[in-house]
């Protein structure tokens, strides 16, 4: 069942979502060659407590840590450690949830360590461009399939493949909520928008083929045929002005990341 927020659960999920934003921001000011992924997840446990939040991965059906560190092949789901040390030329998916008297938000982005290729330049490129066109689809009365079609089409456009095995999600009260939204579908198809609905829209944009498998430590997904991946999230509701970004703030412009 979908369940719509009111104003006052919009702005509680609003607060939430800064602390998302801010944690992540400056996450990706600390990315360099060098510094371990388990250092990320350090710091954001720590500002996520300090902010007197909860980190919404933590303990989720087992997941041992606060941040999802994905390198490189790594689409979702990556664990952070101390041994795991970021190289040059890598890039790094951050995914990071917290949950904030009761209400939860979640976003991701991928970044660059240092000096990155140019193939790998595009692939963020084009996948953060295709959360923005989804997030434009975010109006009451367009319809679900909607977003995830405008994944696709510029995702496929440009010559790489979403994952069709992991999608986004409602969010609210809890962390997955009804619906699921993948990043592929048929404009004009599924449900209809309706004011108060809250989605978290992230599309996950292989360089390869779009098929995945799970490593031994049956948390982290990588592509099956090797080739990067890269992972943008907001969670946006749907307003009568149209989408409202909830993890970042109202008078930020330009990129949504």
């Amino acid at each position: 069942m979908v369940i719509c927020k009111s104003p006052a659960e919009l702005e509680k999920m609003h607060r939430a979502g800064l602390l998302v934003w801010g944690a992540l921001d400056e996450m990706r000011t600390m990315v360099r060659p060098g510094i371990s992924t388990k250092d990320l997840d350090d710091f954001a446990e720590t500002y996520t407590r300090r902010n007197h939040a909860s980190p919404a991965f933590k303990g989720y059906r087992g997941y041992p840590s606060s941040v999802c560190t994905s390198v490189n092949q790594e689409i979702v789901h990556g664990i952070p450690s101390a041994a795991k040390r970021l190289r040059d030329g890598d890039i790094l998916s951050m995914d990071f949830g917290v949950e904030l008297e009761g209400y939860y938000a979640d976003a991701a982005l991928t970044v660059p360590v240092g000096k990155i290729a140019g193939e790998r330049e595009k692939l963020l490129r084009v996948t953060r461009e295709s959360l923005e066109r989804a997030i434009e689809k975010v109006r009451t009365g367009n319809r679900l399939g909607d977003i995830s079609s405008a994944v696709q089409q510029w995702v496929e456009k440009n010559g790489f493949s979403v994952v069709r095995e992991f999608v986004g999600h409602g969010i609210g009260t809890r962390m997955h909520e009804d619906p699921q939204l993948p990043n592929y579908g048929t404009a004009g198809q599924g449900a209809r928008l309706q004011e108060g609905m809250v989605l978290a829209i992230e599309p996950m944009v292989n360089s390869g083929g779009a098929a995945v498998r799970v490593l031994e430590d049956e948390w982290t997904a990588v592509t099956a045929d090797g080739s990067d991946s890269a992972h943008f999230e907001h969670t946006v509701a749907v307003t009568a002005n149209g989408p409202w970004i909830l993890t970042r703030p109202k008078e930020a412009t330009g990129p949504v990341w």
